[in-house]
């Protein structure tokens, strides 16, 4: 039977005085732009968590949740650490993917240039492909910040992978209404 100390992994207390650390092992303040982005990153993939029990894209949202995984393990491992070989890169493969799930979109619902208050003409999944997007928005804000900050020049598809995602993602909810 298992008891309450098998479990101290999960709260481990290392955090309390307002540190953390990156995959690479090194110290951050938990202020850092790097968990903010990080945090809008975990944030995004939750909504679609949601998301993916309103939609009959699931192969599609599963598939963006995984590539946030690996933009995540990107933005939280150096450059020169040694795990980074282990990672996945995001490619112009991604992005294209991407493209591809749009103009598909776009071929089968054709979106006026109007403004559009966000869903509020469409379904409760339009809706929340509203608020997807614009959690997106705000993680490609904060991704921004930390590839200055850091000089991380290496995410430069992820950040054109965040920029393409909202996109992708107000054409969903303009076709679902």
């Amino acid at each position: 039977m298992k008891k309450i100390d098998d479990y101290k992994f999960i709260s481990t207390a290392k955090g309390d005085k307002g540190a953390s650390k990156n995959y690479s092992n090194e110290e951050f303040s938990k202020s850092d732009i790097l968990f903010d982005t990080l945090g809008s990153i975990d944030e995004l993939s939750s909504i679609l968590g949601v998301v993916y029990h309103y939609t009959e894209s699931k192969d599609e949202i599963r598939l963006i949740q995984k590539t946030l995984q690996n933009i995540g393990s990107l933005v939280a491992t150096s450059t020169s650490s040694s795990q980074r070989d282990k990672l996945v890169e995001i490619s112009s493969e991604n992005i294209e993917e991407l493209e591809k799930q749009e103009q598909e979109l776009l071929l089968i619902n054709e979106i006026l240039p109007k403004f559009v208050l966000p869903g509020s003409d469409t379904s409760k999944t339009g809706a929340y492909f509203d608020l997807a997007r614009s959690i997106t928005r705000r993680t490609e804000r904060n991704l921004v910040r930390f590839i200055e900050k850091y000089q991380r020049n290496d995410l430069s598809y992820c950040l054109k992978y965040m920029n393409r995602l909202s996109d992708l993602f107000f054409i969903y909810a303009r076709s679902l209404s």
